[in-house]
Order: structure tokens, then C-alpha cells, then sequence
């Protein structure tokens, strides 16, 4: 699939899609800008994950468009997927390393399913992808042997092996202790500019996630939110927006689960006097 010079190298267009008979996204319309990082954020269970399924061709709507660099994926056969695939990176929750591979072999493992590089070759690009996050020296290690941060750290070079032009991160800082967090999201940071990359997360971690991104994406039971710069979401009047940037305990996502009154489940007329 040839490049293209469209703004957002992903797109949603009115797009709705569930698990059998119940939508999590619907008449959803969201754009990745190219170039940028965006972060997708949002109260749990809001649609996040989801999204990244659908942008890596995992899952398909049930009605409207996902557009990768103009083209709707979404009628795609196996093999134009496939294609696709190869232009975009993704680092898993927990790193889903292969256990019974070392370090190297699960950067290089990329390069030996998409490509028909020359061993030699493959070395060279696995020890620079090492090097861009720190652990060239660990390239013999065993995932078991390895840290969390140090595999979330694997986990993102492998997912820019192939030097794609989107790479996916679901939840990078998840389990991370605040050094390790720190060094992740720099990370994320630094390769996106160095490698002219566009880069999409999914966090909770609000402070992380303003620090670096440009474009921020907020989703609600399945619907858009937010979607505009750090400085717009910071001065959002919106109440659903507020409560989660500020990180505020009350607001429209309440602690109890929607339910009828104390007094009518228990039968009672109201809260007797003390």
C-alpha cells in the first residue's frame, strides 16, 4: 500500500464495533495525527484497548471506516492486513516476550517473519534497536532473567524493529516503578521524534501522559469525549474531562454502580431517626 500525504495517518469515521450483541465503541470519529504522539486516556472500560485492536487490523467495525494512511482497512483481505501490519508496531500490556527466546531473538523476530534479510544484517539492526533503549549488553538474556521495566524496554524494540510508521503502546507504564516509568515515557518520546515516528499509548498515568504527548484522545463507555491538544484538554470545561485530568474521586463517573434506592431495595420509606 503506497504512502500518502494525509494529515492523520489514522483515522475513525463514525465507527461502531462490539463483542456479540454489545457495541464498546460506537458512531466514534477520531483522527492519529502523523508525526505526533497522541495518548488515549479515559475512565476503564471506556473503549481504549479496543481501538488499538481495530487500528492493528485485529478486529473489524461493524459499520463505518478505519483508515491507515488513507486506505479503510476495514474491507481488507488476510494479506493486505498482513501488509499493513508490517508498517506498524505495537508494544503489548506486560511485554509479551516469548519465554523461550533470548532478548535478541525476540527483537529479531520481527525481521525473520517479514523480511529476507541476511543474518549479518539482522545482527546489526537488533544491537541498534537494543542500543536506542539501553540494553544492547542484555541481548543474551532470557525473558526470565530480565526486569518488568527492562522487558517493557525489549517489548519497545521490538515494536520499532521494522522501523514502522505507527507503533501502538498498551499501557507502557502499568507495574513500572517511578524510575522505570520515567525512562519509558521518555522513550516513547524520544523515538517518536528520532525516528520521525507516530506514536498512539493507552495510560492512566495523567501526569506521564500530558508531559509527553501532543494530541490527547479521551473516550467514555464507548464514546468520544475529548479529542484535541494538552493545553485544550487541561482547560476542558467539560465535567467527564475535568474529573479525570484532575484526577477527582466525584464527578460524572460515580463510586456506586447504577442502581435503584437504598430506601426501595430495602423496603423501607426512609432512613429512621438516630
Amino acid at each position: 500500500m503506497p504512502p500518502t500525504s494525509t494529515p492523520s495517518l489514522v483515522e475513525f469515521r463514525n465507527l461502531t464495533f462490539g463483542y456479540t450483541d454489545r457495541a464498546v465503541l460506537e458512531d466514534v470519529s477520531l483522527c492519529i495525527p502523523r508525526g505526533k504522539v497522541t495518548a488515549l486516556i479515559g475512565p476503564m472500560g471506556g473503549g481504549k484497548t479496543t481501538t488499538l485492536r481495530l487500528m492493528g487490523g485485529q478486529s473489524r467495525a461493524w459499520s463505518g471506516q478505519m483508515l491507515f494512511d488513507g486506505q479503510d482497512i476495514t474491507a481488507m483481505g488476510q494479506q493486505q492486513i498482513y501488509a499493513v501490519r508490517r508498517r506498524m508496531g505495537m508494544l503489548f500490556q506486560f511485554g509479551a516476550l516469548f519465554a523461550d527466546m533470548s532478548v535478541f531473538e525476540n527483537v529479531a523476530f520481527p525481521l525473520r517473519e517479514h523480511t529476507d534479510l541476511p543474518d549479518a544484517l539482522i545482527r546489526d539492526i537488533v544491537l541498534m534497536k537494543l542500543n536506542a533503549v539501553g540494553l544492547r549488553n542484555a541481548r543474551e538474556l532470557m525473558p526470565s532473567e530480565v526486569s518488568g521495566g527492562m522487558a517493557k524496554r525489549i517489548g519497545i524494540a521490538r515494536a520499532i524493529a521494522l522501523d514502522p510508521d505507527l507503533v501502538m503502546y498498551d499501557e507502557p507504564f502499568s507495574g513500572l516503578d517511578p524510575i522505570s516509568l520515567r525512562v519509558a515515557a521518555n522513550l516513547i518520546r524520544a523515538l517518536n521524534d528520532a525516528m520521525g515516528l507516530t506514536s498512539i499509548f493507552v495510560s492512566h498515568e495523567i501526569k506521564q501522559t500530558l508531559e509527553i504527548a501532543d494530541h490527547v484522545i479521551i473516550l467514555d463507555n464507548g464514546k468520544l469525549a475529548f479529542q484535541g491538544t494538552v493545553q485544550e484538554v487541561r482547560a476542558s470545561a467539560n465535567p467527564l474531562v475535568f474529573q479525570y485530568v484532575n484526577e477527582r474521586p466525584d464527578g460524572p463517573v460515580q463510586f456506586h454502580y447504577p442502581a435503584v434506592t437504598i430506601e426501595q431495595d430495602f423496603g423501607i420509606s426512609a432512613y429512621p431517626s438516630p
